[in-house]
């Protein structure tokens, strides 16, 4: 790795070409986000939290066959992925 960036830095600039002139620059600017799609993830994300503990009481007052995480990891993996796909978007 550090031969190859050695080469790099040391190797003379390729005949017929300016490494200082700037050929082209694109600028592309962050999506405009809207409030009530945000005020809706918001929203979502308070009732996600509240089945949470909905459901982390009810597993324990009742006797269940299962984890209370089997109910709640997809829930939060899902709405984790909505989020980030929302705001990872460009």
């Amino acid at each position: 790795m550090f031969a190859n960036l050695l080469r790099l830095i040391t190797r003379p600039p390729h005949p017929g070409t300016d490494p200082g002139f700037v050929m082209e620059v694109n600028v592309r600017r962050a999506p405009v986000r809207d409030p009530k799609t945000e005020r809706f993830i918001l929203i979502c994300w308070i009732l996600i939290a509240i089945k949470h503990v909905a459901v982390i009481y009810a597993c324990h007052h009742w006797p269940v066959p299962f984890h209370q995480l089997w109910i709640n990891a997809p829930t939060f993996a899902l709405g984790l992925l909505a989020t980030v796909v929302y705001y990872g978007r460009r």
